[in-house]
């Protein structure tokens, strides 16, 4: 959260300030009285400014955050450690979430449920847009090694499941993007360094149970569901996606108990004639919209 600004722009409300009331006809007042309006008028401005002067010495109190949860991060009031388990999940997988900026403060955020139920050694965190060899080398080294997978879907993308039972070297690292899907998209293209990777992706049926936050289409999952997924077929384990999904489905259970309102993919709000805002005029956002609503995947 950013800090109170001290300053004010000249157009900001301020208190009135003793004595600064005045009659609609200050100059014929001073004219009965004798005096002179102009030497006046600068005096009580002058007097106003000092007065002005001083709220701006005043000091600015912090906005106070409400305790959050070491573990969960999330507020203490609202903790979501009974769901999480005991001891982080015993895992062989080297797991990178690459996260972009505006991800870090959102309230609703997964990563930090998921990042809460595996061992501190086997789950980074990477946050920014560009990343390069002499920005981060340690995962410029994660990308140039042979077991290294980065979980994005494409045309270029293999089944993961397929994958790992024709490999010859059994992966051991997977890399996640975590951020909205243009997000995701921006980071994945501009860095030439996620492209060194075998890219792979998930064939699932599964619809996200992430429903608080809007989706593109139904077969959209969170951050957060991609690697309970990802990591219960490299663990061989379903018991992983199971745990790693339990925080989540808390989370949602919460939010919807006090007033969140479940947010239907905008693939389902087109085909049903759901869809709140006019469709637009650019062609390749129309074709788009198309896509979403004969079920072609984009």
């Amino acid at each position: 959260m950013e800090p109170q600004k001290e300053a004010r722009t000249p157009r900001d409300p301020v208190a009135r300030l003793p004595g600064a009331s005045r009659s609609q006809k200050p100059d014929e007042e001073e004219r009965r009285e004798g005096g002179s309006a102009p030497a006046a008028t600068a005096l009580d401005a002058e007097a106003d400014g000092a007065s002005a002067a001083g709220l701006w010495e005043l000091p600015v109190e912090p906005a106070e955050r409400r305790p959050e949860c070491s573990r969960c991060s999330r507020p203490q009031k609202v903790c979501l450690c009974p769901f999480l388990p005991v001891h982080p999940l015993h895992i062989s997988t080297h797991l990178y979430i690459i996260q972009h900026p505006a991800e870090e403060n959102k309230v609703l955020r997964t990563v930090p449920l998921l990042t809460a139920c595996l061992p501190q050694d086997k789950c980074k965190v990477k946050i920014g847009r560009r990343f390069s060899e002499e920005r981060d080398p340690e995962l410029s080294t994660v990308c140039r090694k042979s077991d290294t997978l980065i979980l994005y879907p494409g045309a270029e993308a293999a089944n993961l499941e397929e994958f790992i039972l024709d490999s010859p070297i059994y992966p051991s690292t997977i890399i996640i993007i975590d951020g909205t899907w243009s997000q995701a998209k921006d980071i994945f293209y501009k860095n030439s360094l996620f492209r060194l990777p075998k890219q792979v992706q998930l064939k699932t049926s599964i619809s996200s149970q992430y429903v608080i936050r809007a989706q593109p289409t139904n077969r959209c999952l969170s951050t957060l569901e991609c690697a309970a997924v990802a990591l219960s077929i490299l663990e061989k384990n379903n018991y992983i996606q199971e745990t790693l999904l339990r925080p989540l489905q808390a989370l949602c259970s919460f939010q919807l108990q006090h007033g969140a309102q479940i947010r239907l993919s905008k693939e389902h709000l087109l085909k049903t004639g759901l869809y709140p805002k006019p469709m637009p005029k650019n062609k390749r956002k129309l074709r788009k919209m198309e896509l979403l609503m004969n079920s072609i995947k984009i």
